[in-house]
């Protein structure tokens, strides 16, 4: 009876997770786009589009930190590479908006991007093809992550590579592919990148609407991507996943193609990655070979793992967090950041192992002990997190 008063508590306790997150989210929605829109900024209620931006850009982090979760959280597999699946996402983005913009560059020419006439080419690439369709760059955009992540996955994880291997062999594909984008014959715009966008499907970018407008679907994308990872990790695969992160031979021994779980989540968070970076270029207005780089990929590690790992909520919390904290460390130190971020990364190593989340779903356990409420259930989201 002990062992099932603990599942009941742990599914009741994913169940109100996943309503207080989806419900918070949409609160927040829709008052930010509701005082941008309808108050003056003389009201102490509006909220500005910078600010809009700004939290847009903080939804796109936390979907990638989803993404991160997914593979780190649930499977264990440490992949220090998820900034190449953003910024290809981003790069296919940024393809369709460099073709958007047309005469109206600097050159005035209908079919090369600026950087291409600055350049001296004569034809537009042929991967450029069909990347002023918003349809096929969007699938591209996704496509090209998602084969990449397939790829790689398959001869990893069939090889049997793991652990600080892996993490090191995702962390040189992300160098690799930042080192092939910095060079100018790519076609990508090398150091300066993709920029000086105009409008999306015919919709100016400046305008505070299609701010508005990026911002909610980027809050639909999260709470979709957040309800689909909940519902899969629920779900057999999700604890035959589980199961493959506890003791993968044991799964291997009784029966299960471990490999095959493990690309396929592979390729589905490399999507949710990419689908981020689709989302947050738009809203930045740039996308370039940085983004590549191997210590944004570590970042995203930090951010789960302040939240908690294994948890799902957890990464989005820690990812705005954490981002918040850059934006106002910054401001303040702009060369202490990285060193702000190791301290950080350590402390919540030493002190938090569970991660924010973990700590405060113990402490409510606590706090239902004291009160006769169920005291045999430990928190899902902090066994979970625990190995």
């Amino acid at each position: 009876m002990n062992a099932f008063s603990r599942i009941l508590a742990n599914v009741q306790l994913r169940r109100q997770s996943t309503s207080l997150v989806v419900g918070v989210l949409f609160v927040v929605t829709l008052y930010a786009s509701v005082c941008n829109l309808l108050l003056s900024p003389d009201s102490m209620f509006y909220v500005s589009t910078y600010t809009i931006t700004l939290m847009g850009k903080y939804l796109c982090y936390a979907l990638l930190a989803l993404s991160v979760d997914v593979v780190w959280g649930y499977c264990g597999v440490l992949s220090l590479g998820h900034g190449a699946f953003f910024a290809l996402g981003g790069y296919g983005m940024g393809m369709y908006l460099m073709r958007q913009i047309g005469d109206r560059g600097v050159y005035g020419n209908p079919e090369l991007p600026d950087f291409m006439v600055f350049l001296n080419w004569d034809t537009l690439p042929w991967y450029w093809f069909g990347m002023d369709q918003f349809w096929f760059a969007m699938l591209m955009a996704m496509l090209v992550p998602g084969l990449l992540a397939f790829t790689f996955g398959w001869l990893a994880f069939r090889s049997r590579v793991t652990g600080v291997y892996l993490s090191i062999m995702t962390q040189a594909l992300t160098f690799a592919l930042m080192l092939a984008f910095f060079r100018n014959e790519m076609g990508f715009g090398g150091n300066n990148g993709l920029t000086d966008f105009k409008d999306l499907l015919g919709f100016d970018l400046q305008s505070d609407n299609t701010r508005v407008t990026l911002f909610v679907l980027t809050a639909t994308f999260l709470a979709l991507a957040f309800l689909v990872s909940r519902f899969i990790m629920d779900s057999r695969f999700g604890r035959v996943i589980l199961a493959i992160r506890d003791s993968e031979a044991r799964a291997r021994f009784v029966g299960y193609r471990t490999e095959s779980y493990k690309v396929w989540l592979f390729v589905y968070s490399a999507v949710l990655a990419a689908i981020a970076g689709a989302m947050y270029v738009p809203q930045v207005g740039i996308i370039n070979p940085g983004e590549f780089s191997p210590i944004n990929s570590i970042e995203m590690v930090v951010w789960v793992a302040v939240g908690g790992r294994g948890t799902l909520y957890g990464a989005i919390v820690g990812a705005l967090l954490v981002n918040y904290a850059k934006t106002r460390f910054t401001a303040i130190m702009p060369d202490g950041w990285l060193f702000a971020l190791g301290a950080l990364f350590v402390w919540v190593t030493i002190f938090l192992p569970q991660g924010l989340v973990g700590y405060f779903e113990k402490l409510l356990a606590k706090f239902k002990n004291s009160n006769g409420g169920g005291g045999a259930a430990s928190p899902a989201g902090a066994k979970e997190a625990s190995s």
